[in-house]
């Protein structure tokens, strides 16, 4: 079982974006590199704000997304609803979960944010392992995600 090494994937992260503006090409290279880092990850990804409470797939490694997910619906309708990451052990125990994957049991969605400090979208990771994600993953993916988006170039 391997687990990421958040200071490596860090680092490598960094030296990719480096004067990399466009959300959507920093978003498609931080999905592949956190879905490659470790096994534990089954679909990772981002959903982005494309309307008044309204996130749409962005980019994602693994098997088809949902297409849109509203707010007010499910795990990532919940981070973007809160701005808060949501970390859920069991999707089943979860109000609302839409299962966009029969395989995922475990999830943790955590808010994205970009240099303006406004919701960007949320960055979605799917397990097909129960109670799979810790604070660990939740904080190393935080500091991840704020320094190659709220920065900016």
């Amino acid at each position: 079982m391997m687990h990421v090494n958040y200071t490596d994937l860090h680092k490598t992260v960094a030296a990719l974006t480096a004067g990399e503006d466009d959300e959507v090409a920093l978003m498609a290279t931080v999905a592949c590199e956190v879905h490659h880092s470790d096994d534990r990850f089954d679909w990772t990804g981002f959903y982005r704000v494309s309307g008044p409470q309204m996130l749409k797939i962005g980019p994602y490694q693994g098997g088809h997304g949902c297409l849109t997910i509203p707010f007010a619906r499910g795990v990532c309708g919940a981070a973007a609803r809160t701005r808060e990451p949501q970390l859920v052990p069991d999707v089943d125990a979860f109000p609302g979960h839409i299962a966009c994957a029969s395989s995922t049991r475990s999830e943790m969605v955590l808010p994205v944010f970009g240099k303006d400090g406004a919701l960007i979208g949320v960055f979605d990771i799917d397990s097909n392992q129960p109670d799979i994600f810790t604070q660990d993953d939740v904080e190393g993916l935080q500091a991840m995600l704020k320094s190659v988006f709220a920065q900016g170039g």
